[in-house]
């Protein structure tokens, strides 16, 4: 089925008083969207996909030789040492699952708002936000030490009641909290899949692709029955996503804000985690997604429309991070708690002087760039400025964490932490991780909703023909 767009319809370009079209070309048709997306997976795969996943396969494989190693040897070759006994391991992990943060909010939250926008770019963030979720949730059970007794962490049927975790413990509210992300956010993500699905499987010449597609898409037919039990499970499924967007990171919070450590004891974190997650979140899609659109000539599914709207959210979290930073200060000063001041000075003044102004510079004032609306419309500028951010956002979960121990109450007990070799090889092997997963999504699924794009086509069309 095809729906050409009428002759004379320049859908190229944002007339004054208009917004631009989500779908450009006067010769994109649904058909035309159909085959933009499947060549990806039906072609042989390109040079750039391959050098890049073999990169991050070998990156992803030393990743878990370090965990091997770390597993046999004990947690000592990390650079944890008293009084840094949170290191890298919890800086990686609240990273992670801050990155997880734009897929459920793309896919639930502007989903729920009727946001068209997202239909181009939500597929790719949903599979983003499972791949970010399985690097986040490999460092907590790596960092218990025994990592093969994991599994005390579950609150499983046992007679042995002792051996059951500590409720009242933040960190194991993370346990159910990332789990329960993780499972709803793959299950959001596989069901929108499954229309795309059927589709691969219909187009697809070899018996055993075939074969593998038939099962994935549930022997979905298209019919007005499927679809109406689909787009009923969907809305189900993104009313229940969309708190997790603020509970998810509002409890991986409470892992500092409980606890009694100066810099830590605020309750400016929960707020202050969220819309630093979604603004990781946002630049790590954008990281992503502007290098995939130009390697796969995707330019008139996913749009300058597209990549500015993400541009202006991250510059609208970045200004509030920009405000958390100052409140904290502020409030470190107001409160007159002695313990409180020093630890922000020390951040901004002490050892670490230089993570600080890093995490300054990369958060408050790189995004301040998206106010022009030439780097909000150029591509390498948007993916550069992605990038800052995302280093910017590591950096303050290493301040976070490491400042504020490093330096407690007793001048006796400071100490300035070093990561070893192993610290940096697990980061990089993260990235690697994430990296794979990703590469082997774009090569192996509809990297882009066909079915919610083509929706889009039809209301531009619809659209077009009421005003003329």
């Amino acid at each position: 089925m095809s729906l050409a767009i009428p002759q004379g319809l320049d859908n190229t370009v944002e007339r004054p008083g208009e917004r631009a079209p989500l779908v450009l070309g006067e010769t994109t048709t649904y058909h035309s969207v159909t085959e933009m997306v499947s060549q990806i997976a039906e072609r042989p795969p390109s040079r750039a996909w391959v050098i890049g996943f073999l990169i991050s396969a070998t990156l992803a494989s030393w990743f878990g030789i370090c965990i091997a190693y770390l597993i046999y040897t004990g947690v000592g070759v990390w650079g944890n040492m008293n009084p840094v006994f949170w290191g890298w391991p919890i800086v990686n992990f609240v990273f992670w699952v801050g990155i997880g943060h734009a897929g459920t909010l793309i896919s639930a939250v502007l989903y729920l708002f009727r946001q068209d926008w997202r239909t181009s770019i939500n597929r790719a963030a949903e599979a983003m936000t499972i791949f970010a979720v399985v690097c986040a949730g490999t460092f907590p059970g790596i960092h218990v030490g025994r990592a093969w007794l994991a599994f005390w962490l579950a609150p499983y049927p046992s007679l042995n009641l002792w051996m059951w975790p500590q409720f009242r413990s933040p960190l194991l509210w993370d346990v159910f909290a990332v789990s329960t992300y993780g499972t709803v956010s793959l299950l959001f993500w596989y069901m929108g899949m499954i229309p795309d699905l059927a589709t691969f499987r219909d187009r697809s010449t070899n018996k055993w692709r075939r074969m593998a597609y038939g099962i994935l898409s549930l022997g979905w037919s298209g019919s007005s029955r499927h679809w109406m039990r689909y787009e009923k499970a969907y809305a189900l499924l993104a009313a229940l996503a969309a708190p997790l967007v603020l509970s998810v990171h509002t409890i991986v919070s409470f892992d500092f804000a409980v606890s009694q450590v100066p810099g830590w004891h605020t309750t400016i974190f929960p707020p202050y985690f969220v819309a630093g997650a979604i603004f990781s979140g946002f630049a790590m899609v954008l990281t992503l997604m502007v290098p995939a659109r130009h390697i796969y000539s995707l330019e008139k599914l996913i749009t300058v429309r597209h990549l500015e709207n993400m541009c202006k959210i991250i510059l609208a979290t970045g200004t509030i991070v920009g405000l958390a930073y100052g409140t904290e200060f502020f409030i470190a000063w107001y409160g007159q708690v002695g313990e409180e001041k020093f630890a922000f000075v020390n951040r901004a003044f002490g050892p670490y002087w230089w993570a600080y102004w890093t995490m300054v510079t990369c958060n408050v004032i790189s995004p301040q760039l998206f106010w022009f609306k030439a780097n909000r419309t150029t591509p390498w500028r948007i993916v550069v400025i992605s990038i800052f951010v995302n280093i910017g956002m590591w950096f303050e979960r290493f301040v976070i964490v490491v400042t504020s121990l490093s330096r407690d109450y007793l001048p006796s007990a400071w100490g300035y932490f070093g990561p070893t070799w192993v610290d940096w090889s697990m980061l990089v092997g993260s990235f690697g991780l994430f990296f794979t997963l990703f590469l082997l999504f774009c090569r192996f699924m509809p990297l882009i909703n066909m079915a919610e794009v083509k929706s889009t086509l039809a209301g531009q069309l619809h659209h077009h023909h009421g005003n003329h």
